[in-house]
């Protein structure tokens, strides 16, 4: 769904060159002479600074100031942090250097949401997750050198997390290229996440929560691999819910920064409760890069785009972010911060599964007369909140739902709050 509105309207390497022109190497088509090299609008800074604080200010606080953490471990996590610093900036760098060969490849595509306006007609790239995939694997590869001994018990299952979103980057680029049907889509996550069951050596219980111990009479559960299943479950949903929610300038990078700042606060706030610290130490140190990156990716993505993160972004940033919580041991409170992406796959299933029609693009109505956005009958959030709160602009739109976004991880924070000590 990541890249629905620009795949309608992009001009593939086949339509836009002779048969002449297509035996031609690289070397010998005249590329330069075809058009001028692509020049993208600078980086949106001001507005990724101002979210990077709001993400960082407070981890760092409970991290520095509120809680007594181990000074090993706070050292670990400043290192990652200073790697990921230097991820976002090469990030930056790289990403107009990417965006001209992609171009140039004929790999960009025309944003539906302008059609009809002189931005609906420039062409914009698309697919640029693939180079913050790779910064992030990069990073969090030369970190296991400042933290894990060759011997360390969670090296094994560091590298298989690291496999499963390397390959995930890789099916997620292959969708982009090839662009692979839906029935085909929903199970390619199940294929990356492979590395990580295999390698995963943690417990398969589950803890019966208080109310239903008297009815169970069990506290403890061990699943088995039932509970791998539903790892594996887990991971197909979050890569595909992310893809899913989307459409809009902005949209697909946002939840996944705000669900990252949340997934740290919480990982922060259970280490200083001396709850099981060695699996959120794991957990932070695989979401800081990826805030890092994602937040070089979103200073270009955001109203009004000058790039497009393809399925290869949502694909990664959703393999991810499942990856933290398996390994992390919180898929319950993960599935809690996923609220708006469960919502609207639970609104999207009717069209999903075929029971209504669905169209290849779900995507609200664009006036290019006004420059705003009307909600369609499609089953999406984000129809439903241009029929519920009416019209408004692409970037009116994705800020309510980002908005909607950290309020439900806010109320995450409040139910374990409310549930402490009762439900388990």
């Amino acid at each position: 769904m990541a890249g629905v509105r620009r795949r309608s309207e992009s001009i593939t390497a086949t339509a836009a060159q002779s048969p002449s022109s297509l035996s031609l190497s690289n070397s010998e088509t005249p590329i330069s002479k075809i058009e001028p090299p692509l020049i993208l609008a600078p980086p949106k800074l001001g507005v990724v600074f101002a979210i990077a604080a709001l993400s960082f200010v407070p981890f760092f606080y409970l991290l520095l100031v509120h809680y007594d953490v181990d000074p090993e471990l706070k050292r670990s996590i400043v290192i990652n942090a200073a790697m990921s610093l230097g991820g976002f900036i090469v990030s930056i760098r790289l990403i107009p250097v990417a965006a001209w060969y992609l171009s140039r490849r004929n790999m960009f595509g025309y944003d539906i949401n302008k059609k009809g306006t002189p931005a609906g007609k420039i062409k914009v790239p698309e697919t640029l997750g693939i180079v913050i995939g790779c910064v992030y694997l990069v990073i969090t590869i030369l970190f296991q050198h400042c933290t894990f001994s060759p011997d360390s018990e969670w090296l094994v299952e560091y590298n298989a997390a690291l496999a499963s979103v390397c390959f995930m980057i890789l099916l997620g680029f292959i969708d982009d290229v090839l662009d692979v049907p839906w029935r085909i889509k929903l199970l390619l996550p199940s294929f990356a996440a492979l590395p990580l069951l295999m390698a995963y050596a943690g417990h398969t219980t589950i803890i019966i929560p208080k109310p239903l111990i008297h009815y169970v009479g069990l506290q403890t559960l061990d699943l088995g691999q039932i509970y791998k299943f539903y790892m594996g479950m887990l991971a197909v949903f979050c890569t595909n819910s992310i893809n899913i929610h989307a459409g809009i300038n902005g949209l697909e990078v946002g939840q996944t920064v705000v669900i990252s700042s949340a997934v740290l606060i919480h990982n922060i706030m259970q280490i200083g409760a001396l709850k099981d610290q060695h699996a959120h130490a794991f957990s932070i140190y695989l979401v800081i890069p990826l805030l890092a990156t994602s937040l070089a990716l979103l200073s270009f993505n955001w109203y009004p785009s000058s790039v497009f993160v393809g399925d290869t972004y949502t694909y990664f940033a959703g393999m991810t972010l499942a990856v933290v919580g398996i390994l992390g041991h919180f898929s319950e409170t993960l599935l809690l911060f996923f609220l708006p992406q469960v919502l609207n796959f639970l609104y999207s299933c009717p069209q999903l599964f075929k029971i209504i029609p669905c169209p290849r693009h779900r995507l609200p109505r664009f006036d290019p007369k006004t420059g705003l956005l009307t909600g369609t009958k499609d089953g999406t959030l984000v129809n439903l909140f241009l029929r519920l709160f009416g019209r408004c602009s692409e970037q009116s739109i994705c800020i309510r739902l980002l908005i909607f976004q950290v309020v439900s991880c806010i109320f995450c924070f409040w139910l374990r709050y409310i549930l402490a000590g009762w439900y388990k």
